[in-house]
């Protein structure tokens, strides 16, 4: 006779109060992010406190992922893991094999990041076949500040220039980055956060370090 495995919901954290409502607060937030690349949404405090990551990560991950979207975590976050399979159905992928399948991943160690070009960044023919990272880093601010690298952003969606100072990402990060723009309108898309605050970078901005 076969028994049926339970799955482990020791870990499992109480997901959004208002399913539908803040899903949508929350979407909405994050696509005004990747509209206006160089200005910080907040998601609001609809999480409750987690050392594994910041509220507007995984607030972000409650309100896109699905049981379509695979998530890649970088390091094994059981509460993260367990609120995905639950409250999303989404599949969770760890190591170097998930890397390309993912279509979101979640960074939480952002200075250890797997080379870029080991996720899945679409192709010419398709570009929306590429994954979106979520970079959840110790600070995050407007301007430039002492918190970290001071960033300036051209393109789409800029006027002029913004700048923008995050920290936990080195150079060699946006370097990396950097070298993915000839494969435009393959690439990357990102979603950095910190607290519960999110910032929008669409692989059509231009980041300089400053």
């Amino acid at each position: 006779m076969l028994t049926a495995t339970m799955p482990d919901w020791s870990a499992l954290q109480p997901g959004f109060d208002d399913p539908v409502h803040d899903a949508q607060g929350v979407f909405r937030a994050v696509l005004d992010a990747l509209a206006r690349p160089g200005q910080l949404r907040r998601v609001g405090q609809r999480l409750a406190h987690s050392d594994e990551a910041s509220v507007a990560a995984r607030a972000t991950l409650l309100a896109l992922a699905d049981a379509t979207t695979p998530v890649w975590l970088q390091s094994p976050l059981g509460e993260v893991a367990s609120a995905l399979r639950f409250h999303t159905g989404a599949p969770v992928l760890s190591g170097e094999a998930g890397l390309a399948h993912a279509q979101f991943a979640l960074l939480t160690d952002p200075a250890s990041c797997p080379a870029l070009e080991r996720f899945a960044f679409g192709t010419a023919e398709s570009p929306e076949h590429s994954a979106t990272l979520i970079v959840d880093v110790p600070a995050l601010s407007v301007g430039h500040t002492s918190d970290g690298l001071h960033l300036r952003l051209r393109g789409p969606g800029v006027q002029t220039h913004a700048d923008v100072t995050v920290g936990g990402l080195d150079a060699a990060f946006w370097q990396a980055r950097a070298a993915l723009a000839p494969r435009f309108p393959a690439g990357l898309d990102l979603l950095i956060t910190a607290g519960d605050t999110v910032f929008g970078l669409p692989r059509t901005t231009h980041v300089e370090v400053c």
